[in-house]
């Protein structure tokens, strides 16, 4: 069973879910629900929690009154922030790195680019260990084409996947063709930075190396075209609220309660907010002058 939100919901119910990958096209006629109340979910299910970070106080909500108050929460999600949310309300929560070359920006499609495997989704019991489920999930994602294996110390490969999730912000302020390796390596060395004063583990070189992934799982175009942008341009290319507030927030967050300064972080953070809420298209500001911005202050 499948929850979906609005038109996302809608397309999947009168035309079910499409799956495009760069060796076929598949339709699946799935039962989906818009909310746990509808989905009537039982003891003995375990849900997968798939939404952006800003998105996870109210879907939890949402399970705590319309769900079994002993179900397993799984969050699939980037960000370290959805974890703790989620165990407020349910004791068993199981924090996950996704690392999968997919887009998403038309309701009821999919584009999964990998051509070998989907891709890569690891899991642990929060904040950490693992137990029969978290392997008994590990195997099922295996049969449905991932990689994917237990780990108890899940937060360290997670707070990696953060530090990777530092440069997102730059597809969509700065646009997709920008040449903004610098401004990308200034981002992660100050989010490093914090996670050192934090006492935080976050090294884990199977997670940041992006590009040894893609050749591993045979990355390819769909159609012809490439993957474009990042999860969070897929947002903003959809109309849809940004996560950077539970990624570079989360470094300007815990920098400020380290004492470690983060101005590009808090930047970007910022520039991300005033693209969306002033309508600019991505590439309305270059990477040189932000960084021209923050030596300046």
């Amino acid at each position: 069973m499948l929850i979906a939100r609005g038109a996302h919901h809608d397309a999947i119910r009168d035309r079910g879910l499409t799956l495009r990958t760069p060796v076929e096209q598949v339709t699946l006629q799935l039962p989906v629900a818009p909310g746990p109340r509808e989905a009537a979910l039982r003891d003995g299910d375990v849900v997968l929690l798939a939404t952006k970070s800003q998105d996870t106080a109210g879907a939890i909500a949402a399970l705590r009154d319309g769900a079994p108050a002993g179900l397993p929460i799984v969050c699939l999600q980037n960000g370290v922030e959805n974890e703790r949310v989620a165990l407020r309300w349910f004791a068993d929560v199981y924090a996950v790195v996704v690392m999968s070359p997919t887009l998403h920006l038309e309701p009821g499609v999919v584009c999964a680019y990998a051509t070998r495997t989907t891709g890569t989704i690891d899991v642990g019991r929060y904040p950490d260990g693992v137990d029969e489920r978290c392997r008994a999930i590990c195997a099922a994602l295996r049969e449905s084409r991932y990689e994917s294996e237990p780990r108890a110390d899940i937060m360290r490969h997670k707070h990696a996947k953060l530090i990777n999730n530092l440069g997102n912000v730059i597809d969509v302020v700065c646009g997709l063709e920008a040449d903004a390796g610098e401004l990308h390596q200034r981002l992660m060395e100050e989010g490093r930075e914090v996670l050192r004063a934090a006492g935080i583990p976050h090294d884990a070189g199977e997670v940041s190396d992006a590009q040894a992934r893609f050749d591993r799982w045979g990355v390819q175009p769909i159609e012809g075209g490439p993957r474009r942008g990042s999860s969070t341009w897929q947002s903003a290319a959809r109309g849809g609220e940004l996560e950077i507030d539970y990624l570079n927030g989360e470094i300007v967050l815990r920098g400020r309660q380290h004492g470690v300064p983060t101005p590009l972080n808090a930047l970007m953070a910022l520039l991300a907010r005033q693209t969306v809420r002033e309508g600019h298209e991505p590439g309305w500001i270059a990477p040189r002058e932000i960084l021209q911005r923050v030596g300046a202050e």
